[in-house]
């Protein structure tokens, strides 16, 4: 829904320059006396565009050899040069389900992609990547785990290591974010299948949690409810409504996710293991016919939020900025805005949020992913069915 909103905490406008440079700097914000208000800053931005005309993209990963992966939804995998060059990877599964929200969704690298030493070679090949993907039918769809290895321009050696269940029979809210953790462990986000809202607190099923499972599928023996009796041993946390924003930080070594509210209430956590992030008992949104959900905004027992957003953001990709290019901004969430069209900067102190700040707004483009590059760039996918890009962001 292509609507631009205005954050009741403070708007920022970026103003464009010369060069295709942006100025980010505060305007008069809207006051609200229960939402922080916005503090002057000033940044240069310059955007590169690398790659255009893509369709509906939702995933950048950064190849260690110099180029990028992105995965289209509709069900594409792209290499792209630096100089935008294309190249389509094949080799994908052939039971994607392509529908509304459904399709192929994050590509990450396992850890042996870079450093062949890193796994046992009985096991794992170098070149080894990790796909979800929405799996199935209209009537029975799921998300879904592939494991590949990636030589040449083909995916071979594919074995799907995870599906989440129960099936559903509708095309939103699939979550499939994905993210390693340091012991070498999957860490997926899932939806709640958007009908399925009470399955979220329901530990028999996958639908609205986020699971860990080992890279060959199995289960760790150290996750939260592992040995619980009618408890699925994959769940990490629960409580999730629609996590499209998974991010492990390994200098604080706090895992961060995101998550779409329905109207407003959009929330960035903290995920800590075997803990509940209240949905859909504890929201700071409302139905989208102005109903309420719930009378509670918080619930004993249930994780608060670190930020919200009313109204809602629909956040998309997530990452924790580490690197010099942008030295003010280590330790911060930048954050894609589907819904506001823009990207959002999250000023965090030890984990606790201090400020926000808006970028991007002048591009009147959707936002799907953000990534934190080697470099200290900053790399953003604009979420359209064909004319989407892929965006490089650097100090002006």
């Amino acid at each position: 829904m292509n609507i631009r909103t205005t954050s009741l905490a403070f708007t920022l406008s970026l103003t464009l320059l010369m060069g295709g440079a942006l100025l980010l700097s505060a305007c008069s914000p809207k006051e609200d006396a229960q939402r922080p208000t916005a503090i002057a800053s000033q940044t240069m931005v310059e955007v590169q565009t690398i790659a255009d005309n893509l369709r509906t993209p939702w995933r950048v990963t950064v190849l260690p050899s110099g180029g990028y992966l992105v995965t289209e939804r509709d069900g594409y995998l792209l290499q792209i040069a630096s100089d935008g060059t294309r190249t389509e990877i094949t080799g994908l599964p052939d039971d994607i389900y392509t529908d509304g929200q459904a399709g192929l969704f994050d590509i990450i690298l396992s850890p042996d992609f870079a450093d062949p030493d890193f796994a046992d070679p009985s096991f794992f090949d170098n070149e080894t990547v990790f796909l979800s993907y929405a799996q199935g039918t209209k009537a029975a769809n799921r998300t879904a785990v592939l494991r590949a290895r990636l030589v040449g321009t083909e995916l071979v050696d594919s074995k799907i290591i995870f599906k989440a269940t129960p099936s559903k029979d509708t095309n939103a809210h699939f979550g499939a974010r994905m993210v390693l953790l340091p012991d070498g462990t999957l860490v997926i986000s899932l939806g709640e299948g958007f009908a399925y809202r009470e399955a979220a607190q329901d530990k028999a099923s996958d639908l609205g949690k986020i699971v860990r499972i080992n890279m060959d599928g199995s289960i760790p023996t150290d996750n939260p409810f592992i040995g619980v009796e009618g408890v699925r041993p994959e769940i990490y946390s629960l409580g999730h409504r629609n996590p499209q924003g998974l991010h492990y930080d390994s200098e604080s070594g706090r895992l961060w996710a995101h998550e779409h509210g329905p109207k407003g209430g959009d929330e960035l956590n903290i995920i800590k293991p075997g803990k509940n992030y209240g949905w859909p008992i504890a929201t700071t949104g409302i139905d989208y016919n102005g109903a309420k959900i719930t009378p509670f905004q918080s619930y004993k027992g249930m994780e608060p939020f670190v930020k919200d957003w009313v109204p809602s953001i629909a956040p998309s990709g997530l990452t924790i900025y580490r690197g010099d290019l942008f030295a003010d901004w280590n330790g911060d969430a930048l954050v894609g805005g589907l819904k506001s069209q823009d990207l959002r900067r999250v000023d965090l102190d030890d984990g606790k949020f201090v400020h926000e700040y808006i970028l991007l707004e002048n591009l009147d483009a959707r936002i799907r992913d953000v990534r934190t590059a080697p470099d200290g760039s900053i790399l953003v996918l604009t979420d359209d069915s064909t004319e989407g890009k892929l965006l490089r962001l650097t100090p002006k």
